[in-house]
């Protein structure tokens, strides 16, 4: 059966090759289209490329700018003699807000730029440069940010960050007004499409209403500061309230006719397609990123002084390593967490077909927990054996693994809400794949949620509690398929004892089909 199910999954990956070939001559084709049109045409079609390597190193410094402002977070330190909750009340909250607001903020501006590029499919000297202009200006806005959280009651802070937004907002008009000059730039849809002067005015009124929100948020911080900082929190739920205020409308007034044009891009709704591909791309970089901040700290704090080791431990460098034994455990330990992690989502991605927005918040959200594992790993061995510190750091980090694992089961269930349009047919409803992902992504919760419990119980044992967690957790993926079969073999014994083995019908058929020597010889 197992054979089965993975012929289903190369068939399926198969008709994807076969559908991405069709696209790619149906582009081909295309192509030649426009260079038939005229003469300019022809020769801005030949000094343009394919935008794979803008959208690559973009996705790549974006994913870098969110993750980072977890390192102020997690080089807090906290004096052993100083009680962490109140620590975490008092020093981190602001740095905690600042680093979540920062990642929301940013990657709402990361959606924006997938959706201008799904417009967008070359680009020339012009449109990379102005790209740089944006990007230049979203590294920026952690500092802004930072500014906002140390300075709360100034309004510099808040001025900068809406600057920044409002000049991105009119740098990305000035890419969408460029590209609609030249038509070869844009998507095959569009192109050929009678509406082109639509789409332009359509677009450009949903990338200006950020900037806008933003316009009024500086407005109102000469006013009433608090109302500022309200619309900068709206602006990442935009989406969803003009979904709300529309579905609104719909039930006072009544359904208001669309042209269907407007339903193909841009629909700033929360079942708008994004790319696949970017979304993999830029949740690969921020795992990657993760995984490589853990290091730092082992590098930074844990290579001994020469002369201290010469002193101390008569020049044995065993002797002064064997100290940061928790240190090394603990590195493995988030590791192995991180990898386990972005080997759930790139399982769960394995079988979606496309991404909506909302998924996409989702995933943000996931990965948001996801960056602050380096904060989870520098609280774990930062404080005495057996003391309060200590158990709390080990709680605060079942909590990290918990929401970052519970999202990503999210995501899951949202795709199988529109599991028609998100999934493949052999994870859906009913199928075995469905059930072996299901377990995957609940696995990572379930643990977290059960070592936070235990902890509370044998507070005594937590460090060997949670270490204990990180270590049985990779094998536990290794034996899951196992436990769902039998599992699944069980539930069949029980409830459908009279149903028939699926493998014995697929045998019987193969027999039926099989065709004797003799008459294949005659």
């Amino acid at each position: 059966m197992a054979d089965n199910d993975e012929s289903d999954i190369i068939e399926h990956h198969v008709e994807e090759e076969m559908e991405k070939k069709g696209a790619r001559s149906h582009a081909a084709s295309s192509s030649s289209f426009l260079e038939s049109v005229t003469p300019s045409d022809r020769e801005g079609h030949s000094g343009t490329q394919s935008s794979h390597r803008l959208l690559a190193y973009s996705d790549a410094l974006i994913s870098i700018i969110a993750t980072v402002m977890i390192l102020p977070v997690s080089h807090t330190k906290v004096e052993d003699n100083e009680e962490l909750r109140e620590s975490v009340q008092l020093l981190l909250t602001t740095k905690i807000a600042v680093y979540l607001m920062t990642f929301l903020i940013v990657t709402v501006a990361w959606a924006a730029h997938i959706r201008l590029f799904q417009v967008i499919v070359r680009i020339d000297d012009s449109l990379a440069l102005l790209n740089l202009a944006c990007m230049m200006l979203i590294t920026f806005l952690p500092y802004t940010f930072s500014l906002m959280a140390t300075f709360p009651e100034n309004v510099l802070g808040i001025l900068l960050f809406c600057g920044c937004v409002m000049v991105t907002g009119a740098i990305q008009s000035v890419i969408v007004l460029y590209a609609f000059s030249r038509p070869f730039l844009l998507n095959e849809q569009i192109q050929i499409s009678e509406n082109q002067t639509f789409y332009k005015h359509h677009i450009l009124k949903v990338i200006m209403r950020v900037p806008l929100m933003c316009f009024f948020a500086s407005v109102f911080s000469a006013i009433f500061l608090q109302l500022s900082y309200v619309l900068l929190a709206i602006v990442i739920f935009l989406p969803y309230i003009s979904q709300s205020l529309k579905w609104c409308r719909n039930k006072a007034i009544g359904q208001v006719e669309e042209t269907p044009d407007s339903m193909l891009f841009y629909t700033y709704l929360p079942n708008e397609p994004l790319s696949k591909d970017r979304v993999e791309a830029f949740s690969d970089g921020v795992y990657a990123i993760v995984a490589t901040l853990l290091i730092l700290d082992i590098c930074e704090d844990n290579v001994p002084d020469p002369a201290a080791v010469q002193r101390q431990f008569g020049g044995s460098l065993i002797e002064a390593l064997r100290g940061y034994g928790p240190e090394y455990l603990a590195y493995f330990g988030s590791f192995v967490t991180v990898g386990l992690l972005w080997f759930v989502h790139h399982s769960l991605f394995l079988h979606v077909t496309k991404t909506t927005r909302f998924m996409g918040l989702l995933n943000t959200f996931s990965l948001a927990f996801v960056g602050g594992l380096p904060l989870a790993y520098q609280l774990t061995h930062e404080f005495p054996n057996n003391s309060r510190n200590e158990l709390e750091a080990i709680q605060i980090s079942c909590v990290i693994i918990f929401f970052a694992g519970i999202f990503q089961l999210a995501i899951w269930v949202v795709a199988l809400y529109n599991e028609q349009e998100t999934l493949h047919p052999y994870v859906r409803y009913g199928g075995r794949e469905h059930v072996f992902m299901l377990a995957k992504l609940a696995l990572y919760p379930c643990v977290a949620l059960g070592t936070f419990f235990l902890t509370c119980i044998l507070s005594k044992f937590s460090a060997p509690i949670f270490h204990l967690m990180e270590i049985t957790v990779p094998f536990a993926f290794f034996v899951l398929r196992l436990l769902v079969r039998v599992g699944l073999a069980l539930l069949r014994l029980i409830f459908c004892p009279d149903r028939p083995d699926p493998r014995s019908i697929v045998e019987e058929e193969d027999d039926e089909t099989r065709v004797p020597f003799n008459s294949l010889v005659t």
